[in-house]
């Protein structure tokens, strides 16, 4: 009786249903259990590290694999979900990506590891399949909040940071996959009996090549950019972080992660945060000043470990400057924070403008994220090996996120007029 009196609840919001909610509901669990899935090799990969005695760059590759595929499919995942809708193509997606899961459990060499991520990868390309679907069940000024709640899914992340370490630790790491294969199957039982048809499926009259002719327009690109730093960067470090803490701070692999997890829970609970802001403020001023906040953050975490000698009349004074736990733990949830502001703004600009195009967009703009969290780890594992210093992986992406905000000021703000733009 509770139960149904919340959902009557829900449901006198304007303009949404109670089937509405319940789509949202299920589709952000199917997308969260994805997540963890997704990230489970940041954890793994520590100690399959040891064991198979991989150096860093070797190590960025095997957390980075599955994120390859998940960008991949994202394109034509979501071209499918406006061809057939998001809960038959959600609904197959998590029962046929529980083999690869499953299969990792018997990997034994690196090479293996590989192959079999590029299979259970897929699991990431479900937000191209969610994000159109549970958008076409809201009116469009609460797509913004609806496309965020469902993005918070992200905290798959920070799910995985606290289950993975602890399960790896009672049973071995061979137990883990085997535990979320069956999860995947569970979840798609759950989704599909809560889920409903997806209105949109089937409704779009464009050829294939005509969906893609989508990609002519500039404005795309520039999404992708955004989308390429906030949620790339936000997956890279959600992989990356734990064994950093390790390494830098001398911490066990559970209580690494938990700390890790002070980036990748407000990185994705927040989320839904953004989605309201960018209905209220627009798109543009939300991405503008969460990446200027970004930077910022990624400026003070690039700093390394330093000391100083500074030759005074009076002789030698010596300085140490680094970036302690405690600082370290509070400009990394910042940062998870803005990059969750980003997440949720880019897709704003998305239902705004490409409504009619939704599920291919998102596919393209979701690729571009997915693989810049492909691309980033391996590049922080090849400039760790070159330079030496842990610190290189911000200052890597404190480089993009300027580059990011030098796009943005030409394409947008120099455009703007002196009395505002106008929201969306």
């Amino acid at each position: 009786m509770s139960a149904q009196g919340g959902m009557k609840n829900l449901s006198t919001a304007p303009g949404v249903t109670a089937q509405a909610w319940s789509v949202l509901l299920a589709s952000t669990l199917a997308f969260l259990v994805c997540f963890v899935v997704w990230m489970m090799f940041g954890v793994l990969g520590v100690q399959l590290r040891e064991d198979l005695h991989l150096n860093s760059t070797e190590f960025g590759l095997l957390t980075s694999t599955p994120v390859l595929t998940g960008a991949l499919m994202r394109l034509p995942l979501g071209a499918w979900t406006d061809r057939f809708g998001g809960r038959i193509v959600m609904t197959v997606l998590l029962v046929t990506c529980a083999i690869p899961v499953y299969i990792v459990s018997y990997a034994t060499a690196l090479w293996q590891f590989l192959l079999i991520g590029l299979f259970l990868g897929c699991v990431g390309a479900s937000f191209a399949v969610g994000t159109p679907y549970v958008a076409r069940f809201f009116p469009p000024e609460r797509r913004g909040f609806a496309m965020g709640f469902f993005g918070a899914g992200t905290a798959g992340a920070a799910v995985n940071l606290f289950i993975t370490p602890s399960l790896q630790a009672a049973y071995g790491w061979r137990f883990v996959p085997r535990v979320y294969a069956v999860a995947l199957l569970v979840t798609a039982v759950i989704f599909w009996f809560a889920s409903a048809r997806d209105p949109g499926a089937g409704q779009t009259q464009r050829s294939w090549l005509d969906s893609f002719k989508v990609l002519r327009n500039p404005h795309v690109w520039r999404l992708c950019q955004y989308y390429s730093i906030t949620f790339g960067g936000f997956t890279a470090l959600s992989l990356w972080i734990p064994q950093y803490l390790k390494a830098e701070y001398g911490m066990s692999l559970v209580v690494a992660s938990a700390f890790a997890a002070g980036f990748s829970l407000p990185g994705s609970i927040l989320r839904a945060v953004g989605g309201v802001l960018a209905d209220r403020f627009g798109a543009h001023s939300v991405t503008w000043w969460g990446l200027w906040v970004a930077w910022i953050c990624l400026f003070l975490l690039s700093y390394p470990s330093t000391d100083f000698v500074i030759h005074t009349i009076d002789g030698t004074v010596s300085l140490h400057i680094e970036v302690t736990l405690i600082v370290f733990v509070l400009l990394t949830f910042a940062l998870g924070a803005v990059f969750a502001f980003g997440m949720a703004s880019t897709f704003k600009y998305v239902a705004d403008d490409f409504a009619d195009n939704m599920g291919v967009v998102t596919g393209i703009v979701g690729l571009a994220g997915g693989l810049g969290g492909f691309l980033l780890p391996i590049l922080f594992g090849l400039l760790l090996d070159f330079f030496r210093v842990r610190s290189t992986c911000f200052m890597f992406l404190y480089g993009i996120v300027w580059v990011s905000l030098v796009l943005i000021y030409l394409s947008e703000v120099r455009r703007t007029p002196v009395a505002g733009r106008a929201t969306g």
